[in-house]
């Protein structure tokens, strides 16, 4: 027998007693999952855009990145679902465009007692109402509520009965702030008192789209899982499909950082429908979902990508469906998207959410991969299950490699050789193979061992005598979605 020293020398002559570590056999360890919020600060923050920032607590983001900012949303929504994540938060550059701004118009004469209540990006601010107050001491009230609310995304003003709310920071991302009065209406005991009006006009005329490079200059080669884009606009969504594309990007061979993006957008159904025909990414899944939502896409995408992450850490095969997005206030009941909506969306890569309870749920998390290179329909990547599957996949077998045979010879199948020497042949590599595999089917990530291992190839390069070629075909095991019942009646059986 050969035992297989690294570091003990064969002449070494001095007595007694040596002895060396070897770890080889022992590592069962798994990689930390990391989440990666991308984002706008505020002038107020500490952070450099495009310099990763590790995430402990809300007063660390409030520092960097400022109070009230796009990153402490996403922060705050991120960890109602996945308390126990290892977070880090990247400024984007800001764009030199305009700051979104919306309307909030009170009128009409206060002849009872109550209180005005608006919603500002899913935060209630709520003002009492006197019958001495005016319009005007009303709004100037409201402006003041919302001013004292560090947390909201806007600034407000007050003129002659008009609430004006200005985005915090510039670009068309302001626009999608939502804004509603009184969301829970009379069954939650929010109306408006007496003849007392309140208009809202939404955020509008935000413009400009952030840089992402210094971004993608940011992540280098750090691996993040999850990967949470506040922005749905192409350009900046383009930049993100590249880098995580499968020829030089982070699914490539020769980086293997892998991870998954998720973004939100909010809109009707034709308009998400039209955002999502143009995508062809298997590495984004983009939720779509009713404007009547109370969250931005920040927040939404945040809450989402939470659920989604909490899940596949547990078990990356298994589906993601029914998560809670939790700190988000659904669409109200006649706002939300029917059951033939969201088919239309699914068939044209918008990932879904449902309502059940008053409760929003992840429906299905499809990522926005929908055609091949030639154009013809394809679903092999249509579930993001798939793609961290098989990152977990991929990742275990690297483990594998590097734990075991990290510094093996290479020898034909038939050589001949002493038991514990640290040499691999195909046949004693094909069996790791399939030794491991039957480890991930007990798991119930994996099936079919026996068509596994008549589809496993293991050879030497013919070319390259240290080099094994591998033909590694898993049968990933199928999330269960849909059950059809055909209820075939009978009024009595004979």
């Amino acid at each position: 027998m050969s035992v297989p020293f690294n570091t003990i020398p064969r002449n070494m002559r001095v007595p007694l007693f040596y002895a060396e570590m070897d770890n080889s056999a022992a590592n069962t360890a798994s990689a930390v999952q990391r989440t990666l919020l991308i984002g706008m600060k505020l002038a107020a923050g500490s952070a450099l855009t495009g310099v990763p920032a590790l995430l402990n607590n809300i007063g660390t983001v409030w520092s960097l990145f400022g109070r009230g900012s796009m990153l402490a949303n996403m922060y705050e929504r991120y960890l109602l679902s996945d308390p126990l994540a290892e977070v880090w938060g990247m400024a984007a550059v800001e764009p030199t465009g305009a700051a979104a701004t919306g309307t909030i118009t009170l009128a009409g004469t206060i002849t009872a007692a109550g209180a005005l209540a608006v919603y500002i990006d899913g935060k209630r601010v709520q003002i009492g109402v006197a019958t001495t107050d005016t319009v005007a001491t009303l709004a100037t009230a409201l402006a003041a509520a919302i001013n004292a609310n560090a947390d909201l995304p806007v600034t407000a003003t007050a003129a002659t009965g008009v609430v004006t709310l200005t985005a915090r920071w510039k670009g068309l991302s302001g626009n999608e702030i939502p804004l509603v009065a009184n969301y829970y209406g009379q069954a939650g005991g929010e109306v408006l008192p007496g003849a007392l009006t309140c208009t809202i006009v939404g955020m509008a005329s935000g413009a400009g789209a952030p840089d992402l490079a210094p971004v993608i200059t940011g992540m280098g080669d750090d691996e993040y899982d999850f990967i949470v884009m506040p922005f749905s606009d192409s350009a900046s969504l383009n930049v993100l499909q590249t880098e995580l594309n499968d020829s030089a990007g982070r699914w490539s061979y020769l980086r293997q950082i892998y991870g998954h993006v998720y973004c939100a957008a909010r809109g009707t159904v034709s308009a998400l429908v039209t955002l999502g025909s143009a995508r062809n990414d298997p590495h984004c899944t983009l939720a779509g979902y009713e404007t009547d939502v109370q969250a931005a896409p920040w927040g939404y995408a945040a809450a989402y990508a939470a659920r989604n992450a909490v899940f596949i850490k547990a078990d990356p095969a298994r589906p993601t469906q029914s998560g809670e997005l939790v700190g988000v206030l659904p669409a109200r009941p006649g706002k939300r998207f029917i059951v033939s909506e969201r088919q239309t969306l699914l068939n044209n890569g918008i990932a879904t959410s449902v309502t059940n309870g008053g409760v929003a749920r992840v429906e299905r998390a499809i990522t926005t991969y929908q055609r091949n290179g030639w154009g013809s329909p394809d679903n092999s990547y249509l579930d993001s299950e798939t793609l961290h599957l098989s990152a977990a996949v991929l990742r275990r077998l690297k483990g594998v490699v590097t734990s075991k045979y990290g510094r093996h010879k290479l020898a034909d199948d038939g050589t001949r050789f002493g038991a514990g020497a640290p040499i691999v042949t195909p046949a004693i590599f094909r069996g790791e193979l399939l030794s491991e595999y039957a480890k991930m089917e007990a798991e119930g990530w994996v099936e079919n061992a026996r068509q596994f291992s008549a589809n496993l190839i293991v050879e030497r390069n013919a070319s390259d005598p240290s080099r094994l070629d591998v033909l590694y075909p898993p049968d990933y095991i199928n999330g269960l979605r849909v059950v059809a019942v055909l209820n075939q009646f009978r009024l009595q059986y004979q």
